[in-house]
Order: structure tokens, then C-alpha cells, then sequence
């Protein structure tokens, strides 16, 4: 179906895939965007989890761009001071993140047309999407011929996979930038969904976010989501150990257990209310975790909802931030004749909440606690549950 039409007068289109099972996903061709997500909750309503627009007006005229959704490249991330040299050759980038360069420019490939071509089978039903990026594009050397395909299973997958060749050697680093609310994209922010991430090890940034080439241990640190955590309280630890350098939230990258060309599991979120289950499996070496640190946001998105502050998050496979001046980084140069390959997949599922979950009518747990009694501690939860870890629920009553 149309869906609007850029200011150079191109047409742009959205497309829908769905499986036997109800899920729905929605895709534009203007950069290759996942505009739209219904996932199923644990009593089986449905309800849209992706951040972003009814229009493609929405993704032009938006106050606060935020690649809602969008495949970014030639490069994501940021490359500092806009430059890098390669085989001997130094090219200056854009610096549209003064003075750093950041997801491929002015003018990156979340912001140009796709030519689209959907693929549809009982098994599944996909979108090839391609495009072609000139040589001498947002300054980044050679032709680049990218090919994104989402595609939709029955078992409740969405896989989005990457890929790109090119005729002069380049740098390359795509990454889907969805942001991502289990609870809904309507719901508020997602301080009270549960993270976990597969990394032992992160890259540490200087005050600019930008790496400083070195590795380090998330232990003992608010960086260490290797067990489930709530993403409030690992904001709450990362305000109190950075005062008064606070960045807000996390924009992170991190170092994926495994190895880094074979698909593992990257991270999972968990949101407790619905019972929604997001896994992320990549072959991408690293992984980007970004709270949706924006506390001036007011955007209008789709159904009038307004996005503010923690409203979504993202979870960007990729290779290290700045891997192009980092030589102890895993390269992101690709040369005539190989091909760059990158695959996400996505496994949605719901599970019954077992352990012992009180929904509360109010958020102040000395008032929810005096009508309850309990043989352990609670932890309590900022939108009004207690949760008992490993207690079935059976073993609390109401007294």
C-alpha cells in the first residue's frame, strides 16, 4: 500500500507480512524500516511493540530523528572525527555529530529508497529489499550493493538478514535501529522490563562516546546485564556510580560471548505484565544496548501516542563502535569479492508468570505488603508488582 511520498517525489510503499499464528509486521522500503510489530500477550491480544510513524510524513518531518526502525549505513555508529584512512588513503566523512560522523551520514541508507520485492511461500512470507550505494556516497569509497530480506515464520520468528558486496574496498557496519516496547509502543516507558544480555565484556567510551580502544569486564559494574535485570534498576546503579557524569541511560557497546561469525544468543527481553519474550540471536561480534536516554523528547508517533523519555530500546548487533581507527577491533573493511553478512532473528514467545507476581493497586509496597503474607523478601517492582524469586505463586496467600 502507498505511504507517501518523498520531497524529490518518490513514491514510498509499506508492505505487511503475517504468519499463521497472527503476528503482523509492517516494512517501507524508505529505509528498509520495521514501522510496526503486533506481537500476541499471554492471554493472546495483540498489541504493536516497534516504536514509530502512521506516515511516511512522520519519519521525514519527525522534531527528534531517531532512526525509528531503519537499517543505517554504510556505517553505524560513530567514527570519530568524522575520518578514517584506508590503504593509505585518508577520507573525510560527514560530521553530523560534530565533530564525529554517526550512522552513515547526512544522508545515510535509513533515509533513501529501497527498491522492494516481496516473497511470499506457505512457509513464510519475506521482503527483499536492495540498494545501491554509489561510490563516493556521505564520502565512503566504492559501490555498495546491500540487500536486506525480512522474513516472517510460522514458529514466530522475524529474521532480517543483511548483506553486501562491493568493487573497491570499504568499510561496512548495518544495523537495524528499532526501538522496542514489549509492553506496547503506547505504554510508557520500559523501566520494567527485564534484560538480559550474553556479554562478559564491553567497550568503554570516553565522554564524546567514543570507544577507547579498550576491552573491559562488566563485573562488578552497572554494566553486567548477564543476568536478568530491570532496566530501571540498572539505570538507578549507572546514575549513582557516575555522578555527577551521569549520561543518562545506557549507549553501550557490548562484547558478545561466542564466536563472533556464528549465530548465539546476543539478549532477551522479558516483560512481566504481558508475559512477552523477545530473544536476539546474531553472528555480529558486538551488540548496542540504548536505553532511549532522550529526556526532552515529545514526539507524536503512531495512534497520537507521544514518545518520551525510556519510551523504547534498542538492541543493535554490529561490529565495535569506530572499529575503522581501532585496529585492536574486529575489521568492518570489505574488499572486491567477499561478501558482508550480517543475520538477526528475532524469537517472540509469552510465558506464564509462576513466581509468585501480586499485581498491586498502588506503587508504595509498605501499604501492598501489610495485606500480604509472605515466607520470603519481595522485590519490588516500580509498576506495581512483587516479585518472588523462585517462590510458585501458590505459596502466597492473601491473609
Amino acid at each position: 500500500m502507498e505511504f507517501g511520498q518523498t520531497k524529490d517525489g518518490k513514491n514510498v510503499y509499506l508492505y505487511t507480512l503475517t504468519n499463521t499464528n497472527g503476528l503482523v509486521a509492517k516494512i517501507t522500503n524508505y529505509g528498509a524500516t520495521l514501522t510496526e510489530l503486533q506481537l500476541p500477550d499471554k492471554s493472546g491480544k495483540l498489541d504493536d511493540v516497534v516504536l514509530g510513524f502512521d506516515s511516511l510524513e512522520g519519519y521525514l518531518t519527525a522534531k527528534h530523528y531517531l532512526y525509528y526502525g531503519a537499517i543505517v549505513g554504510r556505517v553505524a555508529n560513530r567514527i570519530k572525527d568524522a575520518q578514517f584512512t584506508l590503504n593509505g588513503q585518508k577520507y573525510d566523512l560527514a560530521a553530523n555529530a560534530p565533530p564525529h560522523h554517526i550512522h552513515g551520514g547526512n544522508k545515510g541508507f535509513d533515509k533513501v529508497v529501497w527498491k522492494a520485492e516481496p516473497i511470499n511461500s506457505s512457509q513464510r512470507q519475506a521482503l527483499k529489499l536492495t540498494y545501491l550505494s554509489p561510490d563516493g556516497e556521505e564520502g565512503y569509497p566504492g559501490d555498495l550493493t546491500v540487500t536486506a530480506i525480512y522474513t516472517l515464520t510460522n514458529d514466530n520468528e522475524l529474521k532480517l538478514e543483511m548483506t553486501a558486496t562491493t568493487n573497491k574496498p570499504t568499510p561496512v557496519n548495518l544495523v537495524n535501529h528499532t526501538y522496542w516496547n514489549l509492553a506496547g509502543h503506547g505504554s510508557g516507558n520500559i523501566l520494567g522490563q527485564y534484560l538480559t544480555i550474553n556479554a562478559d565484556r564491553y567497550t568503554p567510551n570516553n565522554e564524546q562516546r567514543i570507544p577507547t580502544g579498550k576491552i573491559k569486564s562488566v563485573k562488578d559494574t552497572p554494566y553486567d546485564f548477564t543476568k536478568p535485570q530491570l532496566i530501571g534498576d540498572g539505570i538507578n546503579q549507572l546514575r549513582n556510580t557516575l555522578k555527577p557524569n551521569y549520561p543518562g541511560g545506557y549507549d553501550l557497546n557490548y562484547v558478545l560471548n561466542g564466536e563472533s561469525e556464528k549465530i548465539k544468543l546476543a539478549a532477551t527481553v522479558y516483560e512481566p505484565k504481558s508475559g512477552r519474550v523477545m530473544e536476539l540471536h546474531t553472528n555480529q561480534p558486538g551488540i548496542q544496548f540504548f536505553s532511549g536516554n532522550l529526556p526532552k523528547l515529545r514526539t507524536v508517533g503512531k495512534g497520537d501516542v507521544v514518545y518520551k523519555n525510556h519510551q523504547g530500546l534498542c538492541l543493535e548487533t554490529q561490529h565495535f563502535p569506530d572499529s575503522v581507527n581501532q585496529p585492536n577491533f574486529p575489521s568492518v573493511i570489505l574488499n572486491p569479492g567477499e561478501t558482508y553478512r550480517h543475520l538477526m532473528v528475532y524469537k517472540f514467545y509469552t510465558k506464564q508468570n509462576n513466581l509468585g507476581e501480586v499485581i498491586a493497586p498502588n506503587t508504595q509496597v509498605e501499604k501492598v505488603a501489610g495485606g500480604f503474607k509472605f515466607t520470603e523478601g519481595p522485590v519490588w517492582h516500580p509498576d506495581g508488582f512483587l516479585l518472588f524469586s523462585d517462590i510458585p505463586a501458590n505459596t502466597i496467600y492473601k491473609w
